[in-house]
């Protein structure tokens, strides 16, 4: 279980360091297995070039090499992702995430050949994502497993089309040494049984112990008690994003003492109702773990 870092604010919108390193540390000592840095959850289209420059150099000195990282270097222009791949300073990171260009909606063709060029320009390896419910582009099967064989530093895919079809698709015909990831955290169970190998995880921000507990168990073919921790984890995933995301998670942080539940425009924090409803989903869930 990878995990997708939130960026947390204070009350005058400037990034909370403290929180961070709190954060950091609540996932280093509960089974976090990679950290995600200035991924979506991140609210990255929000935060300046230098801002994410800072927040990337704290969390690489608070881990201090602890566990893996992942950078999110992604966008709709293919030039400057791959300028920013070229001069960045990457030491200290593993792994790429490149999410598919936004608003453009490019062919398949298009995005074939601006993961070519990510490829080529990338000297770490990298981790395509495709979310389509964000970008407004999906990414078929067929053009991932295109990239997955043409591209050998292209190592896995974060899949967050919501389609079990096309999923389960990639696993069937992908090299044998490209990963599938989940990207949603509700499917995470199902997708494993069908071959994905992980997620990278919004909900684990609050609960690193036992969501990674859950994907550990099912990787072990341990479907059973997996499945009694994915059910117990249903409810709250499901309040999570129907504000949108992170708000549905900074309101649990929040709960649970962690962070301001600050967002930056135009993301505002969940309404009271829904507030309310996480609070009482979580006391209930406290209780039972």
């Amino acid at each position: 279980m990878g995990v997708a870092l939130i960026t947390p604010f204070k009350t005058d919108e400037s990034v909370d360091f403290d929180a961070l390193a709190r954060l950091i540390e609540h996932q280093i000592k509960n089974g976090t297995d990679y950290l995600v840095v200035c991924g979506t959850t991140a609210e990255t289209p929000t935060l300046t070039e230098a801002e994410k420059d800072g927040i990337t150099r704290f969390v690489l000195q608070k881990n201090a090499g602890r566990l893996p990282v992942v950078l999110g270097v992604g966008g709709n222009n293919t030039k400057a992702v791959v300028d920013k791949l070229t001069t960045s300073d990457l030491k200290g990171i593993d792994a790429i995430l490149s999410v598919t260009p936004y608003y453009n909606k490019p062919s398949q063709e298009g995005l074939y050949q601006h993961f070519a060029a990510i490829s080529k320009a990338s000297p770490l390896p990298v981790i395509l994502y495709n979310v389509p419910g964000r970008t407004g582009v999906n990414m078929l099967a067929s053009t991932t497993l295109r990239i997955a064989n043409d591209f050998q530093n292209i190592c896995a895919i974060k899949e967050a089309s919501g389609s079990f079809s096309q999923i389960d698709d990639i696993i069937k015909n992908k090299p044998s040494d490209f990963m599938v990831i989940s990207g949603d955290d509700g499917i995470t169970f199902p997708l494993i049984t069908l071959g994905a190998v992980g997620v990278i995880s919004v909900i684990g921000n609050a609960f690193p112990k036992e969501f990674s507990r859950m994907v550990r168990l099912a990787l072990q073919g341990d479907f059973d008690n997996a499945r009694q921790i994915h059910h117990r984890f249903t409810e709250l995933i499901e309040l999570l994003f129907v504000e949108g995301n992170p708000a549905g998670v900074k309101s649990m942080l929040a709960v649970m003492g962690m962070i301001d539940n600050v967002l930056r425009l135009p993301l505002v924090p969940n309404t009271i109702k829904t507030y309310e409803k996480i609070r009482l989903v979580l006391n209930k869930l406290n209780a039972q773990i």
